[in-house]
Parts: C-alpha cells; sequence; structure tokens
C-alpha cells in the first residue's frame, strides 16, 4: 500500500527563505533513487509571495512512498536526523494512498497544492477511491487521514494551481532511479 506522508515547518515571518531555498538546492539530490521513494517533493511558501498567497513562511516536504518499510528506512536515516536537527522534531503526518498518478516527465513542475478536506460522519466512502480529474496536473495523489476524517488531495504542475488549500513552490523533486527534477 501507497502511503503519502508530510511534514511542515512554520518559520518565523522575517526568516530568510534564501536559506530553505540554498539547502533545498544543495541537499536535494541527496534522496534522488532512494529506495521505496516514488517521488519527495521538496515544497517551501514565502509569505510574501504572490503566487502561493501564503501567509506563513513554510517548509514542508510531501512524500509519496512505495510501502511503509521504505518510509520507516528514511525516517531512521541520517538524512531525516539531519532535517530535525537543524529545525525541530516535525510531527510527521502519515496518509494512505487512494489513488495517485504521475506524468511519465514532470520536469519543470514548479507548484503544489494540498488541498484538505472534511469527510462528513457516515459518508458514503466508496466514492473516495475512485480518483479524481486531475485537471492537467502532472503529481495527483488522493489519500486520507483516517484519524481526523479528512481528504488530502496533493496535485502538482507547472503553473500556479487554482482553488482552496495550501499552495508552495517546489525547489527540487526526488524521483526513484537516481533521476531528478528541479
Amino acid at each position: 500500500m501507497m502511503i503519502a506522508m508530510q511534514y511542515s515547518f512554520t518559520l518565523p515571518a522575517d526568516y530568510d527563505m534564501g536559506i530553505i531555498e540554498r539547502r533545498i538546492a544543495e541537499n536535494g539530490h541527496l534522496l534522488d533513487g532512494f529506495p521505496g521513494l516514488i517521488f519527495k517533493t521538496y515544497l517551501y511558501a514565502r509569505r510574501d509571495d504572490t503566487a502561493t498567497g501564503s501567509a506563513e513562511n513554510l517548509y514542508a516536504p510531501f512524500y509519496l512512498w512505495q510501502d511503509a518499510e521504505s518510509m520507516h528506512r528514511f525516517l531512521l536515516s541520517a538524512g531525516f536526523q539531519g532535517v530535525a536537527k537543524a529545525f525541530g522534531w516535525p510531527q510527521v503526518r502519515v496518509y494512505p494512498v487512494l489513488s495517485a498518478r504521475i506524468s511519465e516527465d514532470v520536469t519543470g513542475v514548479v507548484f503544489a497544492r494540498r488541498e484538505m478536506t472534511d469527510i462528513p460522519p457516515y459518508s458514503d466512502l466508496t466514492p473516495l477511491s475512485s480518483g479524481e480529474a486531475s485537471n492537467g496536473a502532472l503529481i495527483d495523489v488522493t489519500a486520507w487521514d483516517t484519524t481526523n476524517w479528512k481528504k488530502i488531495r496533493f496535485t502538482a504542475g507547472k503553473n500556479v494551481q487554482t482553488g482552496t488549500g495550501q499552495h508552495y513552490r517546489i525547489g527540487h523533486i526526488s524521483l526513484p532511479g537516481g533521476t531528478a527534477a528541479g
């Protein structure tokens, strides 16, 4: 079963986000080809960026794993320990994946959006697993948080995405086989 994973760091309003961009540029390639990683998007948002419209400065990578064992291997790695030492101990959110579509060519993917919507009590859950139209997104993942009954929709593409949710820029994408984008 595929697993989506995300953690997020809210940074001070006056934080130099160039530090995050440099960190991604210098270290993003380190997860290229990581066993069991389908992709990792190195996401960030600047509070002064009109394209993302973020109210906060954020660093919030989003991962798609083949299975729990692969995710565990990363969380036990020196790479994750380095992030925790640099920014603090994050709350790692883990979501079972309902559907995932990744284009053959994600080169040039620049923007992402994560939308979380409530799943009303006693809903018919069957439609959640059918997936939705991707609206031209090159990456489209639907997952769910069954602890808080939320549907998570993560999309990424070359253009700013419209709609509600948190919008991000993508600094780098780590992919299987040592190939990368960004």
